[in-house]
């Protein structure tokens, strides 16, 4: 089963170049870019481990290509997805994120649902 969580997720896999190409379209918006990771993909797990600090001030895509790949290299069969944060408004604001790395096997999340009293439904999410 694919996780699909953020911008692209129902897309093949991004190449290195498609991830340079978004990253560098977020960098010219002036977005901060922050990369996290996770090996826990539920739907309710929204907060992934950020893998340093986003990274503000930076004029092209290969300063956030090296600290993916360095948390590639750190934490093999995670999920890492970049986050681009918008500050204009005074606050961050997360405004686009695709996962770039995936683990080679992904797990079986499934979704249950019940219908209860009146028109009440209820989903339950099981990993397998």
């Amino acid at each position: 089963m694919r996780i699909t969580q953020g911008c692209f997720s129902y897309l093949p896999d991004l190449t290195d170049e498609q991830i340079t190409a978004q990253v560098d379209y977020c960098l010219s918006r002036g977005w901060a870019v922050g990369v996290e990771h996770t090996d826990d993909p539920h739907p309710r797990n929204t907060f992934w481990q950020m893998w340093g600090h986003p990274m503000f001030d930076l004029k092209d895509a290969k300063g956030v290509m090296i600290e993916r790949d360095a948390c590639r290299t750190a934490n093999p069969g995670h999920y890492i997805r970049l986050n681009a944060f918008d500050s204009t408004r005074g606050f961050e604001t997360i405004t686009m994120s695709f996962i770039v790395t995936r683990p080679e096997v992904e797990p079986k999340i499934t979704m249950t649902r019940t219908e209860v009293d009146g028109r009440q439904i209820r989903y339950t999410h099981s990993v397998g």
